[in-house]
């Protein structure tokens, strides 16, 4: 019975379709692409999925022999590629042995035999494969046909005989057979000595490699040397296949090469037999190791970014690459790195600073997928539009990977027992949050892994996965009308819920085009059971909205903060316009109170939209306009992290902070709020009060208008106090309504700050003291004032005494945030949504 017949009937025992198909000729599979991890001798399911070899193929003998020829040379290539990498890892070998017999063994001689069992055999074996082939197509090629010599060259082409060359190779394919049942010991040994012994892991985190002819070393960990042998068990066979299909039925290496790869396929068949007891694994607690969480997260190796697939199982993290194939081909997975859950820690930054040169190239990706959108739109109605608009999603494609790999800010640290460390990467603080609460709970629960088989777990991804490729836009097929693009306002009013007293803020994200790119973030609440933010707007462009996300993240004093809820919510364009709508969100045991609106129109490039203008030296009605609000987010933010954790801190107010720390405090709330709130938080707190101090004194105007200095002035004349309180408050209605409700709010924050004077040493004549000049200013001759002149002196005492006497008011009226908002008559009842 020829190959062909057997392979069927094989292949048909393991109820494996096979199509009797001569006219498909396969890609040649021994590249360095190929599918290597996809058709495992230990695959999840068992069955060895083989093409068929057809007896005849459509091209003529001189073709066949010529693919015949390019196979080799690919086969030689490979071989030299795997012979390095084997090289790597025999090459602390001999210093790991010597090192066994001293008083200090890095690895003991039984360690040092189970890590490197038949590796050196396995050098040997294709050394001198390698060798031989290379030697019968060097004498084979050593000169280049002239146009006359076609005929002489491809009769010697079907003269190179190499089969006895597989065949003896094939003979010898049991040594792989040791390899693999003791790979799992072998691995299991290095992620133990890696642990207990610096000076090991050292090394089994930096195996070098040569890459041929130049110069370049490519970095390799022991685990992924150690797995080579187990990849290049099916690449044997697969090009074997591969070999047979360009060699003409007459030539005299057809047979030895039916023969090798029936021995190569038996072996494969007895590995999947040998290892179906270890495709179930059962952990401890008498459970078995499942899929429970897989997705596409950027992983930080040495500082550069990579679009990984990540799985986590019950027990254990599994980090991949994915490579997506083509022409009807599986998809294939390449083991990258693995954690234990055993004993992990997880610590997540929520805003992590792009570098500087990060920041142009997203702009530069987002400026071209804004064009790209609308290029089909533009070529459907042009000649050739259906090339031009695959071509351009071809580009888009492009970019929004870029985008997924360059766009992620929140990082999650993952350290493990044994001193392994991870960095992911996430564009969303809401995915982030996902993860870490599914690696937490399975963290808790104290399951012990099973050193993995890494072949199989990594074989198995394309079949266990639930995430079939990155969450790209140009895949996902939605309607214009049901998504949103324009002006997304959402105002945070307040929350209830909470378990404790804290500090708490309210990050906002908006998807736009499959990416949660749009984000925004309240400042930080007063310490309070029930946090109010006085109706914080934020304010998103969007652009193919569809779902809006929303967390309460509680502020900490300590590495981390903590995710208190989170919900998601659907935009829905036809229930959403300009008009303010009020709703109530049950985010976990928080509820979260905001009202939002929507204004559609068309967008502009990013490129196109004006820089944020500065906040400082600014009056502060242009400013308070811009923000929609009445108190300035850079005077609240600096009050609330204050009080937050400046009340206690002696001679606050009074005593300066960091004058480099102040100036890029200054700079960031002139460029970028959200990066301004982040350093406020990182902060020195005098630097903090200082910034609020240098605010004021920086206005065109002072906050206290200068047109009353006079009449405020003469109120302190006053010696009735009930009058003089009376008159003051008087004056105070007629400042604009920015200027009072700032004023109150700082006032209230300063009657605050007094009440803790037995800490901080600041009474509210201290503090009267550090605020008077700058709140209060006379008026400049000669500038419209036609008044009485003022001395110096008697300056400097009405400025301290005017803010004195309202700090001593117990009856000021609470100041006011945001304008108020109008919402329709038919919504003014709190919608409660539960998520």
């Amino acid at each position: 019975m020829d190959a062909y017949q057997e392979a069927v009937r094989y292949l048909g025992s393991w109820h494996v379709p096979v199509e009797f198909d001569a006219d498909v000729l396969e890609e040649h599979v021994f590249q360095e692409e190929a599918a290597s991890g996809c058709l495992s001798p230990l695959q999840a399911e068992g069955v060895v999925d083989f093409p068929d070899v057809p007896i005849q193929t459509p091209c003529g003998p001189e073709e066949m022999l010529e693919r015949r020829l390019v196979v080799l040379k690919g086969i030689v290539d490979g071989e030299e590629v795997y012979l390095r990498e084997l090289e790597a890892l025999l090459m602390p070998m001999k210093a790991l042995r010597a090192s066994a017999g001293t008083s200090q063994p890095v690895l003991s001689s039984r360690q040092v035999q189970t890590v490197f069992y038949q590796v050196p055999e396995l050098r040997d074996l294709h050394q001198s494969f390698c060798s031989g082939l290379k030697a019968r197509l060097s004498a084979h090629c050593q000169t280049d046909p002239g146009p006359g010599e076609q005929r002489q060259m491809s009769h010697a082409g079907s003269e190179l005989m190499v089969g006895d060359l597989f065949l003896r190779m094939v003979n010898q394919i049991g040594l792989y057979g040791g390899f693999i049942e003791n790979y799992e010991e072998a691995v299991a040994v290095v992620g133990k000595c890696a642990q207990s012994d610096p000076r090991f892991r050292t090394l089994a985190e930096s195996m070098m490699s040569n890459n041929g002819e130049d110069k370049a070393r490519t970095k390799y960990t022991f685990e992924a040397l150690l797995y080579k042998p187990l990849d290049r068990v099916t690449k044997t066979t697969l090009v074997l296949h591969d070999l047979l299909r360009t060699t003409p039925v007459g030539h005299g290496d057809h047979v030895a090469l039916q023969e090798a790869l029936r021995l190569s396929r038996g072996f494969l068949s007895g590995i999947n037999e040998s290892s179906r007891g270890k495709r179930e694994v059962t952990l401890s607690h008498g459970m078995k190791r499942q899929l429970m969480r897989d997705g596409f997260v950027v992983d930080v190796s040495e500082g550069e970014r990579s679009l990984r697939h990540l799985f986590l199982y019950t027990d254990l993290l599994l980090c991949t690459r994915f490579k997506h194939s083509t022409r009807g081909k599986p998809d294939q997975y390449r083991f990258c790195w693995y954690l234990p859950l055993a004993g992990l820690k997880l610590r997540w930054v929520a805003d992590e600073e792009r570098s500087a040169d990060a920041r142009p190239r997203l702009h530069t990706v987002r400026a071209k997928m804004f064009l790209l959108r609308r290029q089909p739109q533009q070529q459907a109605k042009g000649y050739r539009g259906v090339t031009s608009g695959a071509r351009s999603r071809k580009k888009l494609e492009q970019m929004e990977l870029m985008l997924l790999t360059l766009s992620p800010s929140y990082r999650l640290e993952l350290h493990s027992p044994s001193c392994k460390s991870h960095t992911l990467l996430f564009s969303s603080l809401y995915e982030l949050e996902e993860w870490r609460e599914a690696v937490h709970k399975l963290t808790t629960e104290n399951i012990e892994t099973v050193p993995p088989d890494l072949l199989t777990l990594t074989s198995a991804c394309v079949k266990l996965r639930m995430t079939q490729q990155p969450p790209l836009q140009i895949s996902i097929a939605v309607e214009d009308k049901d998504s949103l693009c324009g002006t997304l306002n959402v105002a945070i009013h307040s929350a209830c819920g909470l378990q404790r007293p804290a500090c708490v803020r309210v990050c906002v994200e908006v998807d736009g085009h499959g990416f949660y790119d749009q984000q925004a973030q309240t400042h930080s609440s007063v310490h309070s059971i029930n946090p109010h933010w006085h109706q914080q707007e934020v304010t998103l462009q969007v652009d193919g909205a569809q779902n809006l996300r929303l967390l309460c993240v509680s502020q900490s004093d300590g590495p981390e903060d903590a995710v208190l809820g989170k919900a998601t919510f659907t935009l829905d364009s036809k229930s959403l316009n300009k008009r303010w709508r009020r709703r109530t969100l049950q985010l976990g045991q928080v509820e979260v109170t905001l009202s939002i609106k929507y204004s559609p129109h068309p967008l502009e490039a990013p490129g196109s939209t004006a820089p944020r203008q500065p906040v400082f030296c600014v009056p502060i009605e242009a400013v308070a306009q811009t923000e929609g609000v009445l108190v300035p987010h850079v005077v609240r933010c600096c009050v609330e992290e204050v009080e937050r954790r400046g009340l206690d801190e002696v001679g606050i107010y009074r005593i300066s902070g960091n004058a480099t720390e102040i100036a890029m405090l200054k700079a960031a709330f002139n460029s970028n709020l959200r990066e301004a709130v982040t350093r406020l938080r990182c902060a020195e707190v005098n630097a903090v009060s200082c910034v609020l101090k240098l605010y004021f004194r920086e206005l065109p105007e002072p906050l206290v208008p200068t047109e009353l200095f006079l009449s405020l002035a003469r109120t302190l004349d006053i010696q009735d106090v009930n009058s003089r309180l009376v008159s003051m408050l008087s004056l105070l209605h007629s400042y604009p309504d920015t200027n009072r409700h700032t004023f109150l709010f700082v006032m209230h924050h300063l009657q605050r700050v007094a009440e803790r004077q037995d800490v901080n040493k600041m009474s509210l004549l201290n503090l009267a003291t550090v605020f008077g000049p700058s709140l209060v200013r006379p008026p400049v001759a000669g500038q419209g004032h036609d008044g009485p002149a003022v001395t110096m002196s008697r300056e400097v005492v009405v400025q301290v005494q005017v803010v004195y006497r309202y700090l001593q008011c117990n009856n000021l009226p609470e100041a006011q945030i945001s304008a108020s908002r109008d919402t329709d008559a038919e919504e003014n009842d709190d919608e409660t949504t539960h998520m």
